[in-house]
Formats: C-alpha cells, structure tokens, sequence
C-alpha cells in the first residue's frame, strides 16, 4: 500500500465521525408557557418567536401548552415527558419546582428552564442579566425625561422584578443623578401578570405626580402601562420582546431580554445532538438582553442619547461599569 493511502483513509474516516458525531437527530420539541398567555406581547410571546422560529426553519413540529394557573406545570411537564416529547422548554421561575421533579422521573429526558436554575444533569437552566438591559434603558429614560420624574411598574413583588427596578434606578441615577424614581408592583400573586386595567391605574397615578417615562416590566399587565402612556401623550418602555410598534412615538424604547434566542438555541442544540445541561447567564456580553433602536423609536433617540448608551453598554462589557444585582444580596445600591 502507498505510503499516502493509509493516512487518506485516516483522514477519511476521522471526518466521518466527525459527521456522525454532529449529526442530526429527530426530536420532538414542547413549550410549556408561563400564566399570562402566549401572546402577551412581552415574556411568553418571545419564547413563542424563539420556538415559531426553529418551527419554519426545520418544519418540526412543536407541542405546546398555555396553562391557565400553576397547578397545572408538574401534570403538563410529565404528560409531555410520557409522550416523549424532548427537549422541553418550561418557561418561567415559577415552574422550578415543578420540573425538578419532573425531570427526576425522567432522567433521560431533556429539559430547559428559562429564568430559574435546577442543578439536575438532564436540566438546561437559562438566566439573565435584566439588570444590565434595565441600566441602559434607565439611562435613556434619565435623558428623555422633562419632569425629571421617572417611573417603574413591576409585575409580581419578586426578586426577580426588583433585580429590573434595581438597574433601572442605576441607570437613571448614572445619567441624572438628581431625578427621582417613583415605584409600584401591581401584586404579589401570578395575577399580576395579567391585570392590564391594575397597570394602567399605577401608570395614571405616577403620571398625576408627574412622571413623564414609565417603564413597564410586567408581563400583560405592561400593555395597559402602556396604553396609558399613550393616552396621556407620555414615554413607556417595553420589556423582554421588543414593544416599540405597540405605540410608535410613545414609546422610547424596549428592554430586549432574547427568550427567544435561548429556546431557538435548545432545540437547535438538540437537534444538532449539542444539548449541554447546566447554567448559562446572559448578558449584554453574550447579547442576552439590549435596547430596541428602529423605525417607531429612532425619532425619540438623539444621538446623543445613542452615544451615551453605546459608551456605557462598552464599558459594562469591559467591566469597567459593574451593575449591582439585587437578587446577590437582596438590596439595591444605585
């Protein structure tokens, strides 16, 4: 045999399983939606993108389940899990539980989370830096703001929220360390995800004490913060999807928080046979949350404004700019 025939078939061979190893595999993808529904326009709906998105460019089918209340995670996870639907995206912190238990039942099954963590191998735990996204978006607040009055509208009094209104508040303070941030949570149960009428009251009442930029980081209930802005020729601030073409020249911006890219990435992943368990944090490093900039904004936006964003959005990628995280110690230092 020729000196140059061995390490051909080598070579050869070498990059046939290197074929095999990445692969395709046949899945059978499943959502199971936070409380609030699919089309909220903001959490759930980006998840929906993410998934819509893999759908068109795969033509796999995805299952899907839009639970009405709580109680129905852990009977929707392991219906699903029996079914042999994998891998399975449970979107939301408040199914944690849930799917640990779950996904012990079905060891071999994969699983992603979006918003929590659950140290399980077959778990895909996928969380944000929202208090990096919520700094910028502050800071344009900070410098589009008249009254120097600026409001937050919160969801459910979690940490989870807080960790929004916390960069928030720094963000503000960094552009205008004079203005002032006037706060309201609409609940402290899941409905508060869906009470749109509750959001617009909150959103009225901090106008009447003259807010001008309101930014609401509330699930469905943001659509009413948002309609109100609107109706009293205000600014609002969208959350997780981008919100802009709700009210173009009301609203100033949107905090993007890319559910969508981290369910598009599980089940590429798993298609791909690269699903990974564990932890990933997203930031604005690995372009896991931003500020929405198009056609319904960029009048609002000067581009004084842009620079000043884009240098602090730099130097908290450098490190140079570090944003407190309310959820390390529960407290927020602006």
């Amino acid at each position: 045999m020729k000196r140059w025939v061995r390490p051909l078939i080598a070579l050869l061979a070498a990059v046939s399983l290197g074929a095999v190893a990445h692969a395709q595999i046949v899945i059978k993808p499943a959502v199971v939606f936070s409380t609030g529904g699919k089309f909220d326009k903001s959490f759930n709906e980006g998840v929906w993108q993410g998934a819509e998105r893999f759908k068109k460019e795969t033509g796999i089918a995805v299952a899907e389940f839009e639970p009405s209340n709580e109680t129905q995670f852990e009977q929707v996870l392991r219906r699903f899990a029996q079914r042999g639907q994998d891998p399975i995206i449970a979107v939301g912190f408040a199914q944690a539980v849930a799917l640990e238990k779950v996904a012990k039942e079905f060891p071999n099954v994969h699983f992603t989370l979006i918003d929590s963590v659950v140290n399980l191998p077959n778990v895909q735990s996928v969380v944000f830096r929202e208090q990096e996204g919520s700094f910028l978006v502050g800071m344009l607040a900070a410098m589009a703001s008249k009254t120097g009055k600026i409001g937050f509208v919160g969801g459910m009094d979690i940490p989870l929220v807080r960790r929004f209104q916390c960069g928030f508040e720094q963000g503000i303070k960094y552009a205008n360390p004079n203005a002032e941030l006037i706060t309201n949570m609409t609940g402290t149960t899941p409905a508060a995800w869906n009470d749109p009428g509750r959001g617009a009251e909150l959103a009225k009442g901090q106008f009447d004490r003259g807010v001008d930029v309101v930014y609401a980081a509330a699930g469905s209930t943001g659509l009413g913060i948002l309609q109100a802005t609107r109706d009293r020729g205000k600014l609002g601030i969208g959350v997780d999807s981008n919100q802009n073409h709700l009210h173009p020249g009301n609203m100033l911006t949107s905090m993007l928080k890319r559910v969508d890219l981290a369910a598009y990435n599980s089940f590429k992943a798993a298609q791909d046979n690269q699903w990974k368990g564990g932890t990933q944090v997203l930031g604005l490093k690995e372009g896991g949350v931003d500020w929405a900039l198009d056609k319904d904004n960029e009048k609002l936006i000067t581009p004084q404004m842009k620079a000043a964003v884009d240098a602090a959005k730099a130097a908290i990628i450098s490190g140079q700019i570090v944003v407190h995280d309310y959820m390390s110690n529960n407290s927020c230092k602006s």
